[in-house]
């Protein structure tokens, strides 16, 4: 299993971002197999991204993101106890974004790698970082 990071999640649905064909790929063939997942925090960030009119979901917000969590297309991750427990075990220079903890948390708890480009995430080596094959 691999869990994705909001961003990379958006991207691979939506298209461009800065996913490589490479990467693409490799996520197509994982959801083939129901191997991708994104915590209940990446739902939320993208509600949040919508109502800014920083994305736009066709052809709304609620068909939209019930497609893009359908089991066919990746797990959704909940919140609990053990998680919130678990973000607090983050290295103390961690940001302070609340998703991306609780994200990065999900990856350290599941022992999941995480598919994210986010260059703080990947620099404080908390969570195992997936690679494309």
């Amino acid at each position: 299993m691999v869990l994705l990071d909001t961003h990379v999640w958006l991207w691979w649905l939506l298209g461009g971002g800065a996913l490589r064909t490479m990467e693409r790929n490799s996520l197509d063939e994982l959801a083939s197999k129901q191997r991708l997942a994104i915590s209940w925090a990446s739902v939320w960030e993208a509600e949040i991204l919508e109502a800014r009119g920083r994305i736009q979901l066709l052809p709304d917000f609620e068909s939209w993101i019930r497609r893009a969590t359908d089991h066919s297309v990746c797990r959704v991750i909940p919140v609990d106890m053990d998680l919130v427990i678990a973000q607090r075990k983050l290295p103390p220079v961690f940001h302070q974004d609340p998703a991306d903890r609780l994200i990065t948390a999900t990856a350290m708890l599941a022992g999941w790698p995480l598919a994210t480009h986010d260059q703080r995430i990947r620099k404080s080596a908390a969570a195992e970082i997936w690679v494309a094959e």
